[in-house]
């Protein structure tokens, strides 16, 4: 026996184990997407395969389609690839759509009500000596009245003392019950928030936000396409390319927010969402499903022009009611206006009878000096 070794705690240490647990939280991720994974850390490194039977060898994961009250029988290989025995916890456990869009397995101390509850396995827990492989066999067992479509889970591996729940290694389980199958999402929630621009003739910008919901019992992915437009159709603005939605299983919603530009600002504006939904069958080939259009409406109102507009008629209105106060003092005043005439008449006038009654005044004296009669 190797004599136990002493350990050390320093900064770079603890450093090195994060960096390992990170690194092992995702292999446990793509352990329960694909066929056989191994976890590693110092001694500790074991690896989870399914077993080779009328199933097929080297599958990549568990897929079974049962009818309600059908069972299979099956197996998980575990290996110990490390340098000492292995104490290992198995279990089965519901499968689910994390925030990042991956598929990933419920912990141990969760409740299963699906998958998860109807595999049983032969045994809670393994020991495995270094470099040795132990099988696993399980049961799956449909219950009469389960619902017929896709169910998602898998079994799960980790270390007995549960002091390091960080390190799992699972395979899938995808799950068919016989029965009418309907696929089928939804839109829901959907919203168009517009933003506007500073431009008064220029175009703004729109956030469509909306909830994709798997209504049906089918695994389904959603091909998305995403448009804002004005009055019957016109000014359409469509968003650029919009990645797929991940798998959602029976139930699931994903929440998706799609940024448009180049929305013209119609006052009215319609936002629209078409959803193709996609169908992946147990080969793994996809098929696309008749899509369906969603349709919301919301304000998109040019501001900046409306206001431009609205100082433009403020000037004219002004201008408008200055003429129309000036023609309603002249009318409603005549009589000055008339004095007013008259009296720059009279100034002029009487000032030109002054010099011609001097001009004859000066004559008449110039004829009595001379005593002749007549005028020049």
């Amino acid at each position: 026996m190797r004599p136990p070794r002493p350990r050390t705690t320093t900064a770079a240490t603890a450093l090195h184990r994060s960096a390992v647990v990170a690194l092992l939280a995702v292999l446990t991720f793509l352990a329960t997407g694909a066929g056989p994974a191994a976890a590693a850390d110092g001694d500790v490194s074991w690896a989870v395969r399914t077993a080779s039977n009328d199933f097929g060898s080297d599958r990549p994961n568990y897929s079974y389609t049962v009818n309600p009250g059908g069972h299979v029988d099956d197996a998980l290989v575990v290996v110990n690839h490390g340098t000492t025995p292995l104490h290992l916890a198995v279990y089965a456990a519901d499968a689910f759509t994390d925030e990042a869009g991956r598929l990933d397995l419920v912990t141990k101390d969760a409740k299963s009500t699906r998958v998860g509850a109807w595999v049983r396995t032969d045994r809670p827990d393994v020991a495995i000596r270094p470099g040795r492989s132990v099988k696993v066999p399980f049961t799956l067992t449909v219950p009469r009245d389960a619902a017929p479509g896709d169910h998602m889970g898998g079994i799960v591996t980790s270390l007995a003392d549960g002091t390091d729940t960080g390190r799992r290694l699972g395979i899938r389980i995808r799950l068919r019950v016989g029965g009418a199958l309907e696929p089928k999402l939804s839109v829901q929630d959907l919203h168009v928030r517009y933003s506007g621009t500073a431009n008064p003739v220029g175009r703004g910008d729109a956030t469509v936000t909306y909830t994709i919901h798997n209504t049906g019992n089918a695994i389904l992915a959603a091909r998305q396409a995403v448009a804002v437009s004005g009055p019957f159709g016109v000014l359409r603005a469509a968003a650029s390319h919009v990645d797929d939605s991940p798998a959602l299983l029976p139930g699931e919603i994903w929440k998706v927010t799609v940024p448009v530009h180049g929305v013209a600002p119609a006052l009215r504006a319609a936002g629209t969402v078409t959803l193709v939904p996609l169908l992946t069958d147990a080969s793994g080939s996809v098929a696309p499903l008749a899509g369906a259009k969603t349709t919301t409406h919301a304000w998109t109102v040019p501001w900046t022009l409306l206001l431009c507009v609205i100082v433009l008629i403020g000037l004219v209105a002004a201008g408008l009611v200055s003429r129309s106060r000036r023609h309603r003092r002249r009318a409603e005043n005549p009589s000055a206006s008339a004095s007013a005439s008259a009296e720059g008449e009279g100034d002029h006038g009487p000032s030109r009878e002054a010099e011609g009654a001097t001009e004859h005044v000066g004559t008449l004296d110039h004829d009595a000096e001379t005593g002749a009669r007549g005028t020049r």
